[in-house]
């Protein structure tokens, strides 16, 4: 409810934007070029060494770079400042959340720019990342990553146990089964923790820790044939309730309430899964490659990943953010500067060898600074490998409130059980609207 009332209310301070201008030092205005990022502190890390390394490149050129504590913070004080006529000249943000500034006319289109760069070209980087971007058929913003959904997975515990490790051509029954040997008491004793209501053996190390939330339910969808929307381009609303994506709603609840194999809504609450993953107490975890940086710093045991096995087809979800900047900025030209740096081969170098990003650009994308076998993952191939398979949610500008109504219906599912019929129902009934009231991209 909280974040419903914050996109609210950014909804809201935008309304007011389309049509404003900036402050009025012009394009030529002093002062340095203003760049809204967040994330955890190793992410924060990565944006901090490549705008170091962009001062030693460019002496006279100033950054600052302004953190946000999460999204929510992060789309607030975008909003806010948008509003009150002093944004930042530069954001990063994932494009399922882009929309709500597109719409509002909050963003400067960078086709332009992009086409007299000598730094780069369109056709550099991974044409299924620029197609996110585009707003009404217009490059508004620039991806820096190509990332998917993949399983990281504890090599150590699966090495102790006697596991063998994911193979690439592995599948969702695959995966249940691993999920299933690896839940262990405390005794490092395979169980069956099945429903918590069951009284059954309380586990000590999950199999499998994943959300239950849309973005992580649509490429299982996908894979058996489903679709998550009615419309690609003009979604009116989700499809979770036909005869495919009610498979995968049965299997993946079950993941909880069945097989046992994933941690109880409280015990995510007491710990979350990257935590608990980071911690040993989890042996596999659905996420992105933005999870990387912050696993690097795991010492007591060995990680890796693998793909995202199927139902039936392969299958990924898009997971890329872009570089935007915002149409009341007065120093849009310092910005681009930055952004060509950035998104170069130099600058993707940098940030690739952090771990935060699968490059957009393909070049670095193939190069040792993103597949370094001597820095987990070892098989850093697995993303280029996803990349064929890759879809995307909708762009529309609504999305991210569709997103948080979704997810405690889902949870509601996934945790306690609910049919996933009336899942969907409940799904529809409350999304219905929010794509009704969006405008899509």
């Amino acid at each position: 409810m909280r974040r419903l009332l914050l996109l609210a209310l950014v909804v809201a301070g935008l309304a007011s934007v389309a049509g404003c201008g900036g402050s009025t030092s012009g394009e030529d205005g002093s002062g340095p070029v203003r760049f809204l990022v967040f994330g955890d502190p190793e992410e924060i890390g990565a944006y901090r060494e490549l705008v170091s390394a962009y001062r030693e490149e460019v002496p006279d050129a100033e950054v600052e770079l302004i953190e946000a504590g999460d999204r929510s913070d992060l789309i607030a004080r975008l909003s806010t400042s948008i509003a009150g006529g002093s944004p930042p000249d530069l954001f990063l943000m994932n494009y399922r959340y882009y929309g709500q500034f597109a719409s509002k006319g909050a963003i400067e289109p960078v086709a332009g720019r992009l086409e007299d760069s000598s730094a780069f070209s369109a056709g550099d980087f991974y044409p299924e990342a620029m197609e996110a971007f585009r707003w009404k058929g217009e490059q508004l913003c620039l991806p820096q990553n190509i990332s998917s959904l993949v399983v990281y997975y504890n090599r150590t515990l699966f090495r102790r146990q006697g596991v063998p490790e994911p193979k690439n051509d592995w599948s969702w029954s695959d995966l249940v089964a691993t999920a299933t040997r690896l839940t262990l008491d405390a005794n490092g004793n395979s169980i069956r923790a099945g429903d918590p209501d069951s009284g059954g053996a309380k586990a000590a190390i999950y199999g499998l820790g994943v959300e239950p939330t849309l973005i992580r339910i649509a490429p299982f969808v996908w894979s058996i044939g489903g679709e998550l929307v009615d419309d690609l381009e003009n979604p009116t609303r989700l499809t979770l309730d036909s005869p495919a994506a009610q498979v995968v709603l049965a299997e993946f609840f079950a993941l909880r309430r069945g097989y046992g194999v994933a941690p109880s809504d409280l015990e995510v609450e007491a710990e979350e899964d990257e935590a608990r993953f980071a911690n040993g107490r989890l042996a596999m975890l659905l996420s992105s490659r933005r999870s990387t940086p912050g696993f690097r710093t795991i010492t007591e045991f060995e990680w890796d990943v693998a793909p995202l096995p199927p139902f039936r087809e392969r299958a990924g979800i898009l997971h890329s953010d872009a570089y935007c900047m915002t149409a009341a900025s007065d120093r849009k030209d310092a910005a681009w500067a930055f952004v060509e740096f950035a998104l170069g081969p130099e600058g993707q170098q940098i940030v690739s060898r952090t771990g935060r990003i699968v490059p957009s650009l393909i070049e670095v994308s193939r190069s040792n600074a993103f597949l370094d076998p001597s820095q987990p993952p070892r098989r850093s191939q697995v993303f280029l490998d996803a990349i064929p398979t890759i879809r995307r949610v909708p762009t529309i500008s609504t999305w991210p409130e569709i997103e948080d109504a979704a997810e405690g219906v889902l949870e509601n599912g996934f945790y306690l059980g609910q049919p996933t019929l009336e899942v969907a129902r409940e799904l529809d009934r409350v999304t219905r609207p929010l794509f009704a009231r969006g405008e899509s991209g």
